[in-house]
């Protein structure tokens, strides 16, 4: 029998759940005591089910494995969705008070994968309104707070889902990313976090489904395997998503083989000063890597060799672009437009203002760099980046207003160190690189991530090195957040 089934990751509590040495009830109660009890201090899950029907549930899923139905890999683990996926019956809000009511009539296509994979949706898990902006507040649920320290910021816009990882409040989460939404909540909260290669999750059935092709949906998890596990299962072609890949999971559905020796990887660091970092930041990073070399892996510092202005130019314009369309029956009527906090009257505003030839212009540019980026696979089989430029703020910023006494000209400048692989399209992981008082003086006890950047489709390659990696850090995995750490 298993005392604590929050304790063990998401691949030994689905195999444990499957040998039936532990059940589905006694999971589903542990994970709604860790988060009766530690919850409330973060912020992390919300609409979350009546307790009474989720242990009903979880007693029919005992009740089919007893027959010897499993419902499949995830057959019993609770999951939270993030904020802005459609849960049937469940509140989706945005984290907008314009949706503060709404409860869809169905599934997204991602929860639709979860349930069918096995998983119970518990309820769901915060993000910032619209999911604008890499810190998790919104005028629906609050503020979420960091796993390490309460006090800071969670990151996001897949900070819910990220603390809740953190502190075991969920064994598996989704997140998705469009700006390092997934991937600096994973860094700030010591936890890992994949945006695969742009169209192998397809997100959902309902409207753009070719325009839109900068945000993605993508796992989080405690484990290089588990992130490898929930890919199995959300990956894969979808007819009525027409730009997702051929294929399914099934290439994800094996635990990654650790691999790093021989590996090139590519250390761009804050691009030749161009992007504003706290001190540390590099620092914290360059240990990371010094444990791939450990591994036999090669690094070397390299010029990203493609102006950073037009990088940053070319994202304003897809990005204010797409953000404004989506908004823009809310934008139409006086009342609702009112309600949509000041960074999206921003975007709306931004977009508005922007022409097609514009729009086609920065989408040239967007084609150049991706083939640019891409054509540094040649030389290296990973770059690297840490995964934000500051590390976690106070949790009553909207957002930082300067980095190391440069002055932020816009809400999300301080995570343009994001947006090289959403541009491209290409397979980035954040892996946890360090803590705070390994390089500061006076350090807040939080991590920070790396940032690694594969080839388009090189995602087992990527598991592969991160899963080596992994092998090293057990000194920063055996650290728990003091929160969790309390009696």
């Amino acid at each position: 029998m298993i005392d604590d089934p929050t304790a063990l990751d998401a691949t030994d509590l689905a195999a444990a759940i499957r040998a039936r040495r532990v059940s589905c009830r006694e999971t589903m109660a542990a994970t709604l005591h860790r988060i009766e009890r530690l919850n409330p201090a973060v912020n992390a899950v919300v609409a979350l089910r009546p307790p009474e029907a989720l242990l009903d549930e979880a007693d029919a899923f005992d009740a089919a494995l007893a027959r010897g139905e499993a419902a499949g890999p995830l057959h019993g683990l609770p999951i939270a969705v993030k904020d802005l996926c459609d849960t049937a019956g469940i509140a989706t809000t945005h984290g907008s008070p314009l949706f503060a009511q709404h409860v869809p009539a169905r599934d997204a296509l991602l929860v639709q994968r979860l349930k069918a994979a096995g998983a119970i949706v518990i309820g769901k898990t915060t993000t910032p309104e619209w999911g604008l902006g890499s810190h998790t507040h919104n005028a629906v649920h609050g503020i979420t707070r960091n796993a390490w320290n309460p006090a800071l910021s969670a990151g996001g816009s897949s900070g819910g889902a990220a603390v809740a990882l953190a502190l075991r409040l969920l064994p598996l989460a989704d997140g998705s990313d469009m700006m390092g939404s997934l991937r600096n909540p994973a860094g700030w909260n010591r936890v890992w976090g994949l945006r695969p290669t742009q169209g192998r999750v397809p997100c959902d059935v309902v409207g753009d489904g070719y325009l839109a092709q900068l945000g993605t949906c993508g796992p989080m998890a405690r484990s290089v395997r588990d992130l490898a596990l929930l890919l199995s299962v959300i990956a894969g072609h979808d007819a009525r998503a027409p730009l997702s890949l051929p294929g399914d999971g099934r290439a994800f559905a094996a635990p990654p083989q650790p691999a790093a020796r021989g590996l090139r990887i590519g250390w761009l660091g804050d691009l030749g000063r161009h992007l504003a970092t706290e001190p540390g930041v590099l620092a914290v990073c360059e240990r990371a890597l010094a444990r791939f070399e450990a591994l036999g892996a090669v690094v070397e510092p390299v010029a990203l060799g493609f102006a950073p202005e037009r990088v940053w130019a070319t994202w304003l314009a897809w990005r204010r672009v797409l953000v404004a369309g989506r908004l823009a029956p809310h934008w139409a009527d006086a009342a609702q437009r009112a309600l949509l906090k000041p960074e999206a009257q921003w975007e709306c505003e931004q977009g508005a203002a922007t022409s097609a030839a514009e729009f086609l212009a920065a989408s040239a540019e967007r084609t150049e760099f991706t083939r640019h980026l891409v054509g540094l696979f040649g030389r290296f089989d990973l770059l690297a980046l840490p995964s934000a430029q500051v590390w976690p703020f106070p949790a009553e910023w909207d957002w930082p207003r300067e980095i190391a006494g440069r002055a932020m000209d816009t809400y999300h400048r301080w995570m343009e160190v994001t947006i090289y692989a959403t541009l491209a399209g290409t397979p980035a992981i954040a892996v946890p690189a360090g803590f705070d008082d390994e390089v500061l003086e006076r350090p807040r006890g939080v991590p920070m991530g790396l940032q690694l950047i594969a080839p388009p489709l090189a995602e087992c390659a990527l598991l592969d090195a991160a899963a080596a990696y992994e092998t090293t850090i057990g000194d920063l995995l055996a650290r728990r957040p003091p929160l969790d750490a309390a009696p």
